[in-house]
């Protein structure tokens, strides 16, 4: 497939509500398949749409498990809380603290358009919430109680 440019979180579109998608067609199919060929290249766990500048409702998620997309979501449920380390691929080399909660269902569709629902905790749960968050308009830096500073950044990378 093919590689597409991140969007920067300066520019205005990461920072509208994407559109619900209706057609699951070759260019959904086309879509998902670059948007996982881009998130792998930049060494992420998650890509949503509206990061490689298309205002559509889906993202897709791999922590290491396999990859899983997400069209339509909605999250059923949150419970518990979590707080921890988060970054962003339109973000390059900043990373905040954010409280999200430890276990979320969401249902979703898949590339087909078949209707699937999936219960997901820790860092699963995690990445849902920051993707979906992205499909709002909304970045991990709006959500953030702690925004890591350069000395903070390096003190990390020496305990790796």
């Amino acid at each position: 497939m093919a590689l597409r440019k991140i969007v920067n979180e300066k520019e205005e579109l990461l920072h509208k509500p994407s559109r619900p998608i209706e057609k699951f067609d070759l260019r959904l199919r086309i879509l998902l398949d670059d948007m996982a060929d881009t998130m792998y290249e930049s060494d992420g766990v998650g890509l949503a749409a509206v990061q490689v500048g298309a205002l559509r409702r889906c993202f897709v998620v791999d922590i290491g498990d396999g990859l899983t997309e997400f069209v339509n979501p909605e999250i059923l449920s949150r419970e518990g809380e979590q707080d921890g380390l988060e970054g962003c691929l339109s973000s390059p080399g900043e990373f905040g603290l954010v409280v999200r909660p430890m276990k979320v269902t969401v249902k979703a569709q898949n590339r087909k358009g078949e209707w699937f629902t999936l219960t997901a905790e820790d860092f699963m749960a995690r990445a849902i919430c920051h993707e979906y968050d992205h499909l709002d308009g909304h970045t991990f830096k709006e959500r953030a109680h702690h925004m890591l500073s350069k000395a903070e950044l390096d003190a990390l990378d020496k305990e790796d």
